[in-house]
């Protein structure tokens, strides 16, 4: 009997050391972790807004509202996800006037998992391109979808539906599919298409 309370104390003495020292290593990380993401997601938003000297929070921005406005366009049709807004910024020039909007999306169809990215659009409706924060794609095939020759398609689009083929086209609705990574190409294609819905809707003043 003396053993086995021996062992369990033990036991127990070694489980609150071990959390101790899991809450201290946290406490010691989620600053630095914290301030790495927020740097690639201010790096995401020049990326796809190079033009802008700031960029400012949009104000009473609801996800919930923004994932509606997507959603009575068939991009989810409230049981499954295929896609989200997750967040949106406004694009400022110097003197704080709007030059377009930054929305960030989160594509549900990835083979490896979500894809998260960041893409512009101007006033006019033109789609500046977007930017990749988070993505686990096959290396070689998905993970293309960070390279230049898949992400520039996207670039200086006048736009509300871009289309996946397989094959190249003149039309500049239609995106060439990453060769070996049709899934990765649609998922990302049908959230941009997504994104531009939302963007959309705040040009035309029916969304806050």
């Amino acid at each position: 009997m003396n053993k086995i309370v021996k062992d369990a104390l033990v036991l127990t003495l070694i489980t609150l050391i071990a959390g101790c020292a899991l809450g201290l290593v946290y406490e010691v990380t989620k600053g630095p972790i914290a301030k790495a993401k927020e740097e690639s997601t201010q790096a995401a938003y020049k990326e796809v807004f190079d033009s802008a000297a700031s960029f400012a929070d949009l104000e009473n921005f609801d996800a919930s509202a923004a994932n509606k406005i997507i959603g009575e366009k068939g991009y989810t049709d409230g049981t499954i996800t295929t896609c989200e807004v997750t967040d949106c910024v406004k694009a400022l020039d110097a003197s704080g006037n709007l030059l377009g909007y930054v929305v960030t999306m989160t594509s549900k169809e990835g083979y490896g998992g979500d894809i998260v990215f960041s893409m512009g659009v101007t006033k006019d409706g033109t789609l500046n391109g977007y930017s990749i924060t988070e993505i686990d794609e096959t290396p070689g095939l998905g993970m293309k979808a960070k390279e230049d020759k898949f992400k520039n398609q996207f670039k200086g689009i006048k736009a509300t539906t871009l289309e996946v083929s397989k094959t190249a086209s003149e039309s500049e609705n239609t995106i060439e599919a990453i060769s070996g990574a049709t899934i990765t190409s649609k998922a990302v294609t049908y959230a941009v298409n997504a994104g531009l819905v939302y963007v959309n809707s705040l040009l035309q003043g029916g969304a806050s």
